[in-house]
């Protein structure tokens, strides 16, 4: 079984691969004031949304059994529900694809008093991940090793690094939009290297950078302004091509489906990809230092309110 976080239709979640068994799609409704219950609202207004991606992906995958699940990363109880749902399920996880990203925007508290983007592009997932690790151990075999890909990006060079107390404490007067993704992005290679480390070979981990697409996310109204500022898109939410090289969403994706299913990587767990093929050398210092993904996993722990740790 493979579970993708953040699939919809114009994003690189959406699946390129060969037929699995099963496939795990999730989304969520932007739609946030009726999520006081997540528990009963979130699958409704997710539903939508995730049936149109279901059958694009039934047009490409006919054979594949696609079963979709509403996992809102924005918020720890909305992640527990889903995650409770996933371990009812009687398949293992061979694959856990962290692809789910938040809008790159202006400064929001989530439910739980984290920002935004920090809490949907690293806590959340972290949180998931933790909460369906049984069914990632149970897929091991004297074979077979599963996975946990996440989605990261070159972009978490243009910054100095995670600010632990900023995640811990965030505040509106000192965030900046584009800064705070970057920092996102350090947290999802920090995280990698540390459950790699953590998970002795229970589970191969892999961090990756798609490379610049087009995604729905820069038609996103709240990352609209921000992608006008760099100039990577105009006024109406076209792509400017003539300053930036684009990859089609297939190019963007396959670095995705490399780190998933590739078997060159079975000896090179933790790993950092682009372009599909192994680039530890890109990663920046400030995103593979231990220390600071001890102290970063040590605050998620915290965050969420339990404990990481394998069995």
């Amino acid at each position: 079984m493979v579970l993708i976080t953040g699939t919809s239709i114009g994003g690189i979640g959406l699946p390129r691969v060969s037929s699995p068994s099963t496939l795990v799609i999730t989304g969520y409704s932007a739609e946030r004031r009726v999520l006081v219950y997540p528990s009963i609202f979130l699958p409704l207004l997710a539903g939508r949304r995730l049936q149109r991606a279901k059958g694009e992906i039934e047009k490409e995958l006919p054979l594949a059994n696609i079963r979709t699940l509403a996992l809102d990363l924005s918020s720890l109880v909305a992640v527990r529900t889903a995650a409770a749902e996933v371990n009812e399920y009687p398949e293992p996880i061979h694959v856990l694809i962290n692809n789910a990203a938040a809008a790159i925007g202006p400064f929001k508290l989530t439910v739980d008093g984290l920002e935004s983007q920090m809490a949907v592009n690293h806590v959340g997932h972290f949180l998931f991940t933790k909460l369906v690790l049984p069914k990632l151990l149970a897929a091991k075999t004297t074979t077979y090793t599963p996975r946990v890909v996440t989605v990261a990006s070159a972009a978490h060079t243009f910054c100095d690094g995670v600010d632990l107390d900023a995640i811990a404490h965030p505040r509106a007067d000192t965030y900046e939009t584009g800064r705070a993704y970057y920092r996102t992005k350090c947290a999802n290679i920090l995280m990698t290297l540390e459950l790699s480390r953590r998970a002795s070979g229970a589970v191969r981990t892999y961090s990756l950078n798609p490379g610049a697409i087009y995604t729905n996310m820069m038609l996103r109204e709240e990352s609209r302004e921000y992608m006008q500022s760099l100039g990577i898109v105009d006024a109406s939410g076209t792509p400017i091509e003539n300053k930036h090289v684009f990859k089609t969403i297939p190019q963007g994706a396959a670095t995705t489906v490399v780190a998933a299913f590739d078997p060159r990587l079975e000896d090179k767990p933790g790993a950092y990809l682009s372009d599909s093929v192994e680039a530890n050398a890109a990663v920046a210092p400030h995103s593979s230092d231990p220390v600071t993904a001890a102290k970063l996993w040590a605050l998620t722990e915290k965050l969420v309110g339990e404990p990481f740790v394998f069995p």
